[in-house]
């Protein structure tokens, strides 16, 4: 069975979809069954072309991909959630979503937070290079998260296991 996650951001514009692409292209390599999905509270409706050309460099296939709303999650034949991560920068002051949709089970939850790469200085070269820091920090967390046990672990466990990756 399939354990989808969905990550949130604001916009889903950047971070979000970074982490998207990057959960999806790691299961994919690794035969996990996990589909990620991304959203935001505020979609912007565009995605940063910074994000996808990080993603592109590092091989991930992002066609399909969209900024949109997280009431698509909230909705009648949405995919059952296993795991909401926020990924937002709530130690700038960011406004992280919270999210309580979604059908069945209430979905483990965990707030991974990013500085937003699109602040970054340095005109287009700083934020290219803070983009590719960013993807490949997002990265390092989805391959721990894949090395979880998914299937077994009870929500306060998971929970527990996905705020020490957080630390990490």
């Amino acid at each position: 069975m399939t354990t989808h996650v969905l990550i949130l951001c604001t916009h889903n514009s950047a971070r979000s979809v970074l982490a998207e692409g990057m959960l999806n292209h790691l299961a994919r390599k690794l035969g996990k069954d996990v589909r990620a999905h991304s959203a935001g509270s505020a979609p912007s409706g565009r995605l940063n072309p910074h994000a996808l050309e990080a993603l592109d460099r590092a091989g991930v296939d992002t066609r399909g991909y969209r900024s949109k709303s997280w009431d698509e999650f909230s909705r009648d034949g949405a995919p059952p959630l296993a795991l909401v991560i926020t990924v937002c920068d709530s130690a700038a002051a960011e406004t992280c979503p919270a999210f309580f949709g979604g059908s069945g089970d209430p979905p483990a939850k965990v707030h991974w937070g990013y500085p937003d790469p699109s602040n970054a200085e340095g005109g287009e070269p700083g934020q290219r290079r803070a983009f590719e820091l960013t993807r490949q920090a997002i990265g390092f967390r989805m391959l721990q998260l894949l090395a979880l046990p998914l299937e077994s672990l009870d929500r306060p466990a998971l929970e527990a296991a996905l705020a020490e990756i957080g630390r990490s």
